[in-house]
């Protein structure tokens, strides 16, 4: 089966009654789980960003903890774990202060990260590139905030 474009589904879904649309919303959430949290976000959270973050970072701070220390195979396997996760996260917001604050908060974790991730060239190679990519994501923001996200960014700059 091949999926239609997102005009003919929108074209669709605009010619459903309400209760059709519930019922077409419910049986989505039940195929995957990250659709029934795509939809917990939008119903619940979209409009308590400040707490949606603050559940992101505790859930970001709960996965650090977790993660096997052994060798830095397993280090980074976590690590990109998380960061795929988080991206996930930062998709269902689509707001960019969201996306830059949790990941320079990602990065702030893995910056002062035990045993030191200085020891491994490829987690020092996810840490500058997700910078990079944060750095890019700042300059399309309010002034205000650029100011603000790139006296973080310096911080995080000196590993």
């Amino acid at each position: 089966m091949k999926a239609l474009s997102v005009k003919e589904i929108k074209t669709e879904l605009n010619q459903r009654s309400q209760s059709e649309l519930v019922e077409l919303c419910l049986h989505l959430s039940k195929f995957k789980k990250e659709n029934k949290e795509l939809l917990t976000y939008l119903l619940f959270e979209s409009d308590h960003e400040e707490g949606y973050i603050q559940s992101v970072k505790e859930e970001i701070d709960l996965l650090f903890e977790e993660i096997n220390t052994q060798s830095f195979y397993f280090i980074k396997k976590s690590i990109r774990k998380i960061l795929r996760r988080l991206k996930t996260y930062i998709r269902y917001s689509k707001q960019k202060e969201t996306e830059v604050e949790l990941l320079l908060y990602f990065c702030t974790k893995l910056k002062h990260f035990s045993p030191s991730i200085k020891k491994s060239t490829i987690l020092k190679n996810l840490y500058h590139r997700e910078l990079l990519a944060i750095q890019k994501k700042v300059t399309k923001l309010h002034e205000d905030l650029q100011y603000d996200y790139q006296l973080e960014i310096v911080k995080l700059e000196s590993l």
